[in-house]
């Protein structure tokens, strides 16, 4: 067969180490134990499909048996190198583990490994996909795996590590072959492309490499089926290149994410649509999705090259600029509710319309969702006879949203068997510390655990407290509180919720102080002597005598 005819990932197989990309660390210390004649008896090769496994483990055969020795890289190539790298040579046997799975075939191996090399210095043995053999051939293999003969060498490949019993793994020298950075898995690409005479833009190239999710092999058939489909003269371009995997564009995926935050259900359909006509498949769009809340999540810590070509310079500013405007617990919301459908997809006939449902769906979690921005006009709830069983809104002034009275607070109508709230001995409460402390000695730990983490205090009077919004409090608090302040006052408590800042919550109070302490004795000249002595000596925290004595 023409070599040329070859697909591009069998053309452009790595023959030595310094072929490899990605994998330095690997060839590093695989070549140093060569060269200290320091070989283990066993190799085992694990990683993602596409990384260099199998060509891995038939270098390293090449490279023990190489007749001119692993200094020289067999620039020019012996025959052993030559007939292993045709897969031909009597003493290096590769097995496919996936065909030969039981512990006859084992045996079979063990048997011939009985004979010494005839025409190399090391008899080697490549299985590939080691996870597929069975039990009882993994026990065949032990004791041979443990004690070989000194000519006897295994190489094990695979995918699935977890599936190896950990006395394999134990016996051998394992490698982790890692995913191949995108920005060497474009190079190593373009650099084929020029050989191959091909023409592809930068941007499509980056395209294929964000398919490929670090596997060599992807790539390269990616590659190949994209040159073949384009004609000589022409360049292969984005668009074409989204047209020949099935991908778009990832801005329309943005505008269309901006769409459902503004609610325009009409739009949103529409975009979806449009995406949907272009051959992008539901679950593809839904593990799309999920990339971009990620991007839209963390793209104050993410660079454009962190993105792994997922997005160019455009869409990047773009989701830097729109995210501002979006608070965290949409993105979360959103995520959790996205992870949710894509497991739906599974059980539903028709995909297409489960994911249109999935984006209205997204448009009312939006709505649904409690918001700090306050209008000009705010309510009040304010539940005064029980008799009326209604919620009756009222305008009160900026300063105080959303008031509320618990309904545990107001007389109800109770069957006896229903325990009623037990007045204990009236308790004058005039401060939140004072609050705190009473729910310390009534061993009500949550309330002070609320009040301590995720309140934060605007007014404290006597049967009124008014506190801002807080995302981290408990959504019981209100009721609980108010029916404890009855319980130990006598006396009904409104809880209301200001717009207005408030003071920072307790226990931030006590980190601040606690910090400010760790800044000042950090500029003390007892501090400054300690380092002159201990200069690798860090403060982390500061006692005071009494918490020393107490």
């Amino acid at each position: 067969m023409n070599k040329n005819s070859k697909v591009l990932a069998l053309k452009y197989r790595p023959q030595t180490f310094d072929d490899l990309i990605g994998q330095e660390v690997v060839s590093e210390t695989i070549i140093n134990s060569i060269k200290a004649n320091k070989v283990p008896n066993a190799y085992l090769f694990t990683g993602i499909r596409g990384i260099g496994k199998t060509t891995i483990a038939r270098i390293v055969a090449k490279s023990l048996n190489c007749s001119n020795g692993i200094e020289n890289k067999c620039k020019v190539k012996c025959n052993n190198c030559e007939a292993i790298t045709n897969s031909n040579h009597i003493d290096v046997l590769e097995m496919d583990a996936a065909s030969k799975t039981g512990v006859d075939d084992v045996r079979d191996l063990i048997e011939f490994s009985r004979y010494g090399p005839t025409s190399s210095k090391y008899k080697i043995f490549i299985i590939d996909e080691v996870h597929m053999l069975s039990k009882q051939a993994f026990n065949a293999l032990l004791k041979t795996l443990e004690e070989p003969p000194e000519y006897l060498k295994f190489i094990f490949a695979t995918t699935e590590i977890k599936k190896i019993p950990i006395t394999v793994v134990s016996r051998c020298q394992r490698f982790d072959l890692s995913r191949i950075k995108s920005i060497e898995l474009f190079e190593f690409i373009k650099k084929i492309k020029e050989k191959e005479n091909g023409k592809a833009t930068d941007e499509a190239l980056k395209l294929i490499v964000k398919i490929s999710e670090g596997s060599v092999r992807d790539a390269l058939s990616l590659l190949d089926r994209a040159l073949l489909s384009i004609d000589g003269e022409k360049e292969l371009d984005l668009n074409t290149a989204q047209k020949i995997f099935g991908y778009f564009d990832k801005s329309q995926l943005i505008d269309l994410f901006d769409l459902v935050l503004k609610g325009d259900q009409n739009k949103v359909i529409k975009n979806y649509r449009k995406i949907y006509d272009q051959g992008i498949e539901p679950k593809v769009f839904i593990n799309d999705f999920l990339e971009i809340l990620y991007y839209f999540k963390n793209i104050n810590s993410l660079t454009l090259e962190g993105t792994n070509f997922s997005l160019n310079d455009e869409e990047f500013d773009e989701i830097k600029k729109k995210s501002e405007n979006i608070d965290n617990e949409t993105l979360i919301l959103f995520w959790q509710f996205t992870i949710k459908t894509l497991g739906e997809l599974d059980i539903v006939s028709n995909q297409h319309l489960s994911i249109e449902m999935f984006l209205l769906r997204l448009i009312h979690l939006v709505d649904f969702k409690p918001k700090n921005n306050v209008n000009d006009e705010n309510f009040k709830i304010d539940i005064e006879d029980n008799d009326k069983k209604q919620i009756s809104p009222k305008i009160i002034n900026k300063e105080t949203i959303n008031q509320i009275k618990n309904v545990s607070q107001e007389k109800k109508i109770k069957p006896q068997s229903q325990i009623e709230t037990k007045v204990t001995n009236e308790i004058v409460i005039r401060s939140l510390n004072e609050l705190i402390d009473i729910c310390s000695s009534k061993k009500e730990m949550k309330l002070k655990y609320e009040l301590e983490k995720n309140v934060n205090l605007v007014k404290f009077e006597n049967g009124r407290i008014e506190i801002s919004f807080n995302d981290g409090l408990d959504k019981n608090f209100v009721k609980d509180l108010s029916s404890k302040l009855l319980e130990w006052t006598n006396q009904r408590w409104i809880i209301s919720f200001s717009k207005n800042q408030g003071e920072i919550s307790i226990k931030d109070k006590e980190k601040n102080e606690k910090k400010k302490l760790v800044e000042d004795a950090k500029k003390s000249a007892l501090y400054k002597t300690m380092l002159d002595y201990f200069p690798d000596a860090e403060l982390i925290d500061i006692k005071s005598s009494k918490e020393d004595d107490s």
